[in-house]
């Protein structure tokens, strides 16, 4: 496959709008930073920055996305796949 088919014609339209730094976290929002990031628009350390989180709170976003989806960046679901994640090692 030529690589012209693998650009789209306007790049800046996949491009996530983030979420402004002092706006309280949804899911939609940790789901949309963990996907500017591994598309490649913006460094994880910028959004570590930007946004006040750590390094490995960013890599549980991004391994609980792996997981279970977007609603497993739900903070209060963490107990339940917690306790999952317990039985699956037994």
């Amino acid at each position: 496959m030529p690589v012209e088919q693998l650009v789209p014609a306007d790049p800046l339209e996949l491009v996530p709008d983030l979420p402004r730094p002092r706006q309280r976290w949804t899911v939609a929002r940790k789901a949309t930073v963990v996907r500017a990031m591994r598309g490649g628009w913006v460094p994880i350390e910028e959004l570590c920055e930007l946004y006040n989180i750590s390094p490995d709170e960013f890599l549980a976003w991004e391994r609980d996305v792996d997981r279970y989806g977007t609603p497993g960046l739900r903070a209060t679901r963490f107990q339940i796949y917690r306790d999952t994640d317990k039985e699956r090692r037994r």
